[in-house]
């Protein structure tokens, strides 16, 4: 059973590590979090420094789980093992959060900035595979039904924090018949897009030391969140020859005793696998058994093939002790700037969930929810008509794909093609950025999407025209370094 836990400030608390891991920044220097304590380990282990006068040892640990302990003193801390306090050094300037320095900038700005500021001729135009956006706009009868709603003075104001009550009815009940099973609108709510739903229950379930499994390649924006907030994403990588589909037989052997959750994203960003039905069973199978949550992300699950029910996991009654869902309303209508998505997970979780969307942004922005709640009850048949578009375009590019004997493609599916490419010795950055400025074709590096991605290129097909499939082919053909 899921097994809220409180967050204590100013003390970070975690069970032992097998070896160093998660390097913690602090203020310009580096340390790494230890297995147990070990005093003589303590005041002796330097961290890394590239200006002078940066901290070089950990010289302060307050055992508070062992009292009549001496304490040492010094100017600062960082341990697990037991729960610890830390203190910063006076300072002349405030220095940022040391978790959140510590993360590397979105590759979506890094990808844009290789081509901020070129032309491109007529002839070889750039064609962006980078960002997962639609390649359409929002049905012109929702436009106009938004415009209208603006002339509402009522619609203009704060919602409640989880919704406005018909979206989290008219949202459930899509659920329920999506996934031929009773979820009640106590039992979902909106959030600023699926990222905050994401980051909410992340929030509600672990705290600073605490572990959650994520398959890599990874969505970026779930490790650097994890890893904002003091959290270890632990690397599940795919078997070869599988697909890009993890295993849950090796998720198990990851599972230790400060794992609160697995992380599954199906249809897969960055490698659009689609996850079968029995591995998606086997892990909340596998999630249950043990006693942590299974965090299963949908936003891509309106472009499986229509009719065809990804899984059977609410039809348990007690999937509400392990699973807790994640959608974004943003690819279906074409939303993305609207910023509205949702969360599924039992009352008690709904609860903690609900605190912290009231302090990161009070409610979900309304003209967001409006147009969700237009587009559940008028636009599904053309949303089908969109992921029909969708899956022909994704034909063309396997289909070439296949033909070429030298990028090799892992897996396809909604938006995005995960691809090998054909340069023994040069990393996924160096060809994508290459990519870039030869061949006008942006991309995003595997490297980007975890560490031992560097063979790998995600391909974001989704934005772009279908006559547009055929010049990617070609210029990836044609590419060389």
């Amino acid at each position: 059973m899921l097994i809220l836990r409180p967050i204590h400030h100013q003390t970070l608390r975690a069970a032992p590590l097998a070896e160093p891991r998660v390097p913690v920044s602090f203020n310009t220097g580096t340390a790494r979090i230890f297995d147990g304590i070990d005093d003589s380990r303590i005041g002796k282990t330097p961290l890394s420094s590239g200006s002078p006068g940066v901290l070089d040892t950990l010289d302060r640990l307050d055992k508070l789980d062992t009292p009549a302990a001496p304490q040492k003193t010094g100017p600062a801390a960082i341990a697990t093992g037991r729960a610890i306090r830390y203190e910063r050094p006076m300072q002349d300037m405030p220095t940022a959060n040391p978790w959140l320095a510590a993360v590397d900038p979105s590759p979506i700005g890094e990808t844009r900035r290789w081509v901020l500021g070129r032309s491109f001729p007529d002839d070889k135009p750039l064609i962006d595979l980078a960002q997962a956006v639609p390649g359409f706009p929002p049905a012109l009868e929702l436009r106009r039904h938004l415009g209208e709603r603006l002339l509402d003075p009522a619609a203009h104001g704060y919602t409640p924090i989880l919704g406005l009550a018909e979206l989290r009815e008219a949202y459930a009940a899509h659920l329920s018949g999506f996934y031929r099973a009773p979820i009640s609108a106590s039992e979902v709510g909106i959030t600023s897009g699926c990222n905050q739903a994401f980051c909410l229950a992340v929030m509600s379930l672990a705290q600073a030391g605490d572990q959650v499994i994520l398959p890599r390649p990874h969505y970026f924006n779930h490790d650097m969140w994890m890893r904002m907030q003091g959290i270890e994403p632990v690397p599940l990588d795919f078997r070869p020859g599988s697909g890009a589909v993890p295993s849950p037989e090796d998720a198990a052997r990851l599972i230790g005793p400060r794992t609160r959750a697995i992380v599954l994203v199906t249809p897969n960003n960055p490698t659009g696998a689609v996850y079968p039905a029995a591995t998606l069973r086997a892990f909340h199978d596998l999630a249950r058994a043990r006693g942590i949550a299974l965090i299963l992300d949908e936003t891509y699950k309106d472009f499986l093939p229509e009719g065809e029910r990804p899984h059977d996991l609410f039809d348990d009654p007690d999937w509400r002790r392990t699973v807790i869902h994640l959608y974004s309303f943003s690819k279906v209508f074409a939303l993305t700037g609207y910023r509205v998505g949702a969360v599924t997970a039992g009352t008690a979780m709904m609860t903690e969930i609900e605190k912290a969307m009231d302090c990161v942004s009070i409610c979900p922005p309304r003209i967001g929810q409006e147009a969700a709640l237009y587009g559940l009850a008028h636009l599904m048949p053309w949303a089908r008509g969109n992921t029909r578009a969708l899956g022909a375009r994704a034909d063309a590019l396997q289909a070439g794909l296949a033909r070429s004997n030298r990028w090799r493609l892992v897996s396809i599916g909604a938006y995005f093609a995960y691809v090998e490419h054909p340069f023994d010795g040069r990393s996924s950055i160096e060809v994508s950025r290459a990519l870039a400025d030869r061949k006008n074709l942006l991309t995003i590096p595997g490297e980007m999407f975890g560490k031992g991605q560097d063979r790998f290129v995600r391909l974001a097909f989704a934005n772009v025209a279908d006559d547009r499939i055929a010049p990617v082919l070609d210029r990836l053909e044609r590419f060389t370094l």
